[in-house]
């Protein structure tokens, strides 16, 4: 029988980063069965490129590194330091692993020159804002993953829609492999063609 827990082998870093995320109060984390799917498709993309808008406090961040081979980079943006600051400690020994702070809407509309095989957007830019951005900078065969489209405890008034809007949106975009998934919080996941348009 087939067990959506099984199997997840959580990366070495990650009982302490979630040990820190708690003691911050922190909400917001991405949950385990979502970094095992990041876990995945970081495998499946030999030497790749990566993007993760939002590291709070780096629970995905060290799934995907746990993912990724030695010839792959992640850059993962983050706006608040003090949260960065964990997975800073964790994970910044890491020499694949390159650590922004600054906002993510801002690194979108800086970045002109790298394509990235996976973007993981797990803040609004990216996501509810910048979309299109975003969109831009993924490689042909990239992944672009969203999570928390399920219903969730911490989402503020007047949330739902927003997330409504978003995967409308991204029903719209042409030349895009799409699925959406009753997995973890919630998860969206587009796949660029040679034939995508992005507005």
């Amino acid at each position: 029988m087939l067990d959506d827990a099984a199997g997840l082998s959580p990366p070495a870093a990650l009982a302490e980063i979630e040990r820190e995320t708690r003691e911050l109060g922190f909400a917001m984390a991405s949950e385990a069965r979502a970094g095992a799917l990041l876990r995945v498709l970081a495998a499946a993309k030999p030497g790749g490129w990566f993007l993760e808008l939002g590291t709070g406090t780096g629970l995905a961040t060290a799934w995907l590194l746990d993912g990724m081979d030695s010839a792959s980079r992640l850059i993962t943006v983050e706006a608040e330091r003090r949260l960065a600051a964990v997975a800073e400690r964790h994970l910044g020994g890491d020499s694949r692993l390159e650590i922004r702070i600054e906002d993510a809407l801002n690194f979108l509309e800086a970045e002109r020159e790298q394509r990235f095989d996976l973007i993981f957007a797990d803040c609004f830019p990216g996501k509810f804002e910048g979309l299109e951005r975003a969109l831009r900078l993924l490689a042909p065969g990239g992944f672009y993953v969203v999570d928390d489209m399920l219903p969730q405890a911490n989402w503020l008034a007047g949330h739902a829609p927003e997330v409504y809007a978003l995967l409308n949106d991204l029903e719209g975009c042409h030349g895009f492999a799409r699925v959406e998934l009753s997995w973890a919080s919630g998860i969206a996941i587009l796949v660029r063609t040679a034939e995508a348009i992005v507005p």
